[in-house]
């Protein structure tokens, strides 16, 4: 009797898990045509109005001034970039001054906003710049100081923000390692595999490094207001986007090149925090993330398990568990394949740094799939995080505490 409860309760689990490997497989093949159709079509993008690029920074990123670099390349005829940094002790100002200097021909600011109080330091960076924002500005762009941005990058991610359906655009970030490490591949993998879920009409969440909002809808949304004394600017800003029912754009064409060096420590540091985050400020989305990710799991390493007490004598017969293994394992090799292909159509230029990556990404998705599971439970103890050598306490309704500051600021993550 119990033997036949297990085994339907086994192949109930597997046949969720199939469907779910499915979906998963029709939203990274969607992903895929989509971005074909976009980027085939960036040509047809267009925009006018004045826009400003706010680059929010701290600690001195990996290639930080090749990524500065891209900003004063891009082909809209009227921008001006404004840096936010604390003070003139953070290791980013020398660079930001260099940049600066050597591309006069572009409007820039230097703004020094002070240590944050209330808020985390970045979100404090962006409320002070924009706290007077002149009239003649159309546009509100953003760009962390990690992301490499493509010269089109700022007029696609203008060109449909005056539909009146479309509230933000967003792109996403693209890992690029800069050595052959497993924490670079890892945290490769698992940021590729969550791009997928940007689509062309799903809820799509903005991106904090890669994203543009008319000024005058920031203003009437209260986004400024909304940020004050919060960690995440992008979860914030997609609450008040969602509130007032109006869609978040994924553009295929403002993903961006994101330099990356991490040890296994920081990488699992980053990786924790990202998904507390998560769950301090969109907890459907974080139960839809671990519910998914726990039966995946469940459902890939369980039918390994008995296949492998099947082969050895057990009472079960090892060709059905082994066939779901096989399935889900050819699956996740599919995906890989795809993904690959979106790497060589996103970053065309980085794929000799990108090349051991998609090897990486390409035949070891359960183990990935195993350390992101790990690292969502392991979110769900504690409510202390530390970004760039600043610790916070994660309060209810996502209010922080600062509890404390490093001297050296860790740099990337």
């Amino acid at each position: 009797m119990m033997d036949s409860f297990w085994s339907a309760a086994g192949l109930f689990v597997a046949g969720l898990a199939i469907l779910q490997t499915l979906l998963t497989v029709s939203l990274t093949w969607e992903h895929r045509r989509f971005a074909r159709n976009r980027l085939a079509n960036v040509w047809r993008c267009r925009a006018n109005g004045r826009a400003v690029i706010f680059v929010p920074c701290r600690g001195t990123d990996v290639e930080l001034e090749k990524n500065l670099d891209g900003l004063f390349c891009q082909d809209y005829p009227d921008y001006e970039v404004w840096f936010i940094l604390e003070g003139t002790k953070d290791p980013a100002y020398p660079a930001v001054n260099r940049v600066m200097a050597a591309h006069p021909e572009i409007a820039t600011r230097l703004i020094l906003a002070g240590p944050a109080q209330e808020s985390g330091q970045k979100v404090h960076n962006l409320r002070v710049a924009t706290e007077s924002l002149q009239p003649q500005i159309t546009y509100l762009a953003f760009l962390d100081a990690d992301a490499r941005p493509s010269a089109c990058w700022l007029r696609v991610l203008l060109a449909r923000l005056d539909r009146g359906e479309v509230g933000v655009a967003t792109g996403y970030r693209w890992f690029v390692p800069v050595r052959p490490s497993p924490a670079n591949h890892l945290l490769y993998a698992i940021n590729a595999g969550i791009a997928m879920f940007c689509s062309r009409n799903g809820p799509n969440m903005i991106w904090g490094g890669s994203w543009a909002i008319r000024r005058d809808l920031f203003q009437r949304l209260a986004i400024r207001e909304a940020w004050k004394g919060t960690l995440s600017d992008d979860f914030v800003a997609t609450r008040a986007l969602y509130r007032a029912r109006l869609h978040v754009e994924f553009q295929p064409a403002c993903v961006v090149a994101s330099p990356l060096d991490v040890s296994l420590g920081t990488m699992c540091s980053f990786v924790r925090r990202q998904y507390m985050i998560g769950r301090s400020y969109f907890l459907p989305v974080w139960l839809l993330g671990a519910a998914v990710l726990s039966l995946a799991n469940l459902a890939f390493w369980g039918a390994l398990a008995a296949a492998g007490w099947g082969l050895a004598g057990g009472p079960i017969d090892p060709r059905v568990p082994a066939g779901f293994v096989a399935l889900a394992y050819a699956a996740s090799v599919y995906r890989g394949l795809l993904r690959r292909d979106l790497a060589r159509l996103y970053l065309p230029d980085q794929q000799r740094s990108l090349r051991r990556a998609c090897r990486f990404d390409l035949w070891s998705g359960p183990l990935v799939g195993l350390f992101s599971w790990a690292m969502v439970v392991s979110s769900l103890f504690g409510s202390r995080i530390t970004w760039r050598g600043i610790a916070y306490r994660l309060l209810r309704g996502g209010k922080i505490r600062i509890i404390s500051r490093a001297e050296s600021v860790q740099p990337q993550f």
